[in-house]
């Protein structure tokens, strides 16, 4: 038995070492980009002279990355909005009724998730200048919309499907208005799945770059846009010095949900304070 217990060992110590070997390999070049974003020169490499904050001053300063920045902002958060609107509609809609129909409808709603992004991208160039919306802002939330939208049906449906369905006319019964049941009834309870398409929304707009380049020229130039143009043309280190702050972003938003999870579970259940 004990000749044979450290051979028993040798595939979790295997799988250790892979495991630690994989996330060294996709920390590393999140942290090689924070040294890059000090560089004192006017391309991407690591500091020659000494350390700089040139690059962080260029994002804010530069009218092309500041408009773009502004210009994602203002194209993802009306396209949340807008696939959130429709998402939270479809998903009320599909809850109260059943069947073959709302099945096949569902699985469309699901379509820019399933067909591949270069395909979409190509379709959405010959409607937006079919209908004269290319490189348009309207044309481009409608599309970032149309991309954010299944992230809504998911976690919208998700939260409704612990609801009971009779959630609704056990409130009309109570004297309430379909407004009251809908807004004071239903929607608290799913609310945090809401807050989830709303964000993951967001995010897919924020980050959109394929479908973005097939339907915008030059009066819409998002941020992912501009990143790609810099990195294209001369590897420009303010990528860096942006991918440290969001880099940054990140780390603080895990911390906050980390604190606020950890306080949530210390405080005591209603059963204890029974």
């Amino acid at each position: 038995m004990s000749a044979s217990s450290p051979r028993s060992l040798h595939p979790t110590r295997l799988a250790e070492s892979t495991g630690r070997a994989v996330v060294v390999f996709l920390v590393l070049p999140l942290v090689a980009i924070i040294p890059m974003s000090f560089s004192d020169t006017r391309y991407l490499s690591m500091p020659h002279d000494g350390l700089s904050t040139l690059h962080y001053w260029r994002l804010f300063s530069e009218p092309a990355w500041r408009d773009s920045l502004l210009q994602s902002v203002g194209v993802a958060l009306p396209a949340a909005c807008l696939a959130l609107l429709i998402g939270l509609s479809f998903c009320l809609g599909a809850w109260q009724r059943q069947g073959n129909m709302v099945r096949l409808l569902q699985i469309l709603m699901l379509g820019p998730l399933i067909v591949p992004g270069i395909i979409h991208a190509v379709a959405y160039h010959r409607a937006l200048s079919f209908i004269g919306l290319f490189d348009s802002f309207a044309g481009t939330v409608l599309v970032h919309a149309i991309k954010g939208l299944p992230f809504v049906v998911l976690s919208v449906s998700a939260s409704l499907s612990s609801v009971h369905p009779a959630t609704l006319q056990l409130a009309r019964s109570l004297g309430a208005s379909p407004a009251q049941a809908l807004w004071r009834t239903l929607l608290p309870q799913i609310r945090y799945g809401i807050a989830a398409g709303f964000i993951f929304a967001f995010v897919t707009s924020w980050d959109e770059i394929v479908v973005t380049l097939f339907i915008t020229s030059r009066n819409v130039i998002t941020l992912p846009k501009q990143i790609w143009q810099s990195l294209f043309l001369n590897l420009d280190p303010v990528v860096a010095a942006l991918g440290s702050l969001a880099l940054l972003a990140t780390l603080l938003a895990l911390l906050a949900t980390s604190l606020s999870g950890s306080r949530l579970r210390s405080l005591p259940s209603p059963n204890t304070i029974a």
